[in-house]
């Protein structure tokens, strides 16, 4: 089956920068599209970022020229570089594998200080 682990959130600055990575196993990693999610307390899970099997993304506006989504098909890892993060992108970020079904990795929580 198909498992995801992101891993690379903290603690940082407003105004700094993250690099966030899911690694996946148990599946053909090359044909899924990928994506990343975030949920803030109280709040809806949203949409971040998508990246398709031929590279082509997407970005919720309110990331976008901030956030930059990646994959490594011979990694079996898809990124997302954060750069100029705000207290408003506090979260708890998931990745997302999409083919038939969805898969969802467990979260990596990104805590953003004033």
């Amino acid at each position: 089956q198909v498992q995801l682990v992101e891993s690379g959130g903290r603690l940082v600055q407003a105004g700094g920068s993250l690099r966030l990575s899911c690694a996946a196993s148990g599946t053909i990693f090359s044909i899924y599209t990928m994506g990343w999610y975030r949920q803030a307390p109280g709040k809806q899970r949203e949409l971040v970022a998508t990246i398709t099997a031929d590279g082509s993304t997407l970005y919720a506006a309110s990331v976008k020229d901030r956030f930059t989504i990646a994959r490594d098909n011979a990694k079996n890892t898809v990124y997302l570089q954060m750069n100029s993060l705000k207290p408003e992108d506090t979260a708890v970020y998931y990745c997302k594998a999409m083919l038939v079904r969805d898969y969802w990795g467990q979260g990596t929580q990104v805590t953003v200080s004033s």
